[in-house]
């Protein structure tokens, strides 16, 4: 787990630096993660001046607020009464709406990334790699590389999808000369994609506010 510290210095400019990692073996109950910030926290000598704490929405999370609330309380007076003491992960939020959004096209991310692979990724690489860049070229396309995703990470995956867009109409070539592929994305199946990715791009910019 990783500990930072977010606050306002003299020049009321926003600071932010890592304070601490810790080693929390499973199960990782909330009592045992409330103990391991709040250890942080009197290591620094800031146990008096927390005034939020922000985690994503696991329970173990929820638990280890409900206890923290408990160990500031006999230290400061929290503001409204310890309401803006949790403070829910905007990060964490947009992540779950970005991976609602992929799992309603499940199926068709699968099939992008697997054409991804397939071109990528195979003793034939350098053959499949030149028939893909020679449909780009002659269908005077700017000559962007396709891109593998981190499927635990939905940003990763809108990349994938995102530069595979720009490539739709060569994949369809594609298929044509390669005969082994067939895989291809169907003309709804982009235009699914391309209306996920709409909304994906406008998370993607917020996600980098965080």
């Amino acid at each position: 787990m990783v500990i930072t510290g977010h606050w306002i210095d003299e020049s009321c400019q926003l600071q932010k630096h890592v304070l601490n990692f810790v080693h929390i073996p499973p199960l990782r109950r909330g009592l045992e993660i409330a103990n391991a910030i709040w250890r942080c926290l009197e290591d620094w000598g800031i146990e008096s001046k927390i005034c939020t704490i922000s985690v994503d929405n696991a329970s173990a999370n929820d638990a280890a607020i409900d206890n923290l609330k408990i160990y500031v309380k006999n230290k400061r007076r929290l503001l409204c009464d310890r309401r803006l003491f949790h403070v829910r992960c905007c990060a964490h939020i947009l992540n779950l709406i970005a991976q609602d959004g992929l799992f309603e096209i499940k199926n068709i991310v699968d099939v992008i990334r697997d054409s991804v692979e397939y071109v990528r990724r195979s003793d034939a690489k350098l053959k499949r790699l030149k028939i893909f860049s020679e449909i780009v070229k002659q269908l005077n396309l700017p000559d962007k590389k396709l891109v593998d995703d981190c499927r635990t990470r939905w940003n990763s995956t809108y990349e994938m999808l995102a530069a595979a867009i720009k490539s739709k109409d060569v994949f369809s070539r594609f298929a044509d000369r390669e005969l082994h592929y067939d895989i291809c994305p169907s003309a709804e199946d982009w235009t699914k994609v391309e209306k996920v990715c709409s909304v994906l791009a406008i998370l993607d910019c917020y996600a980098h506010c965080f």
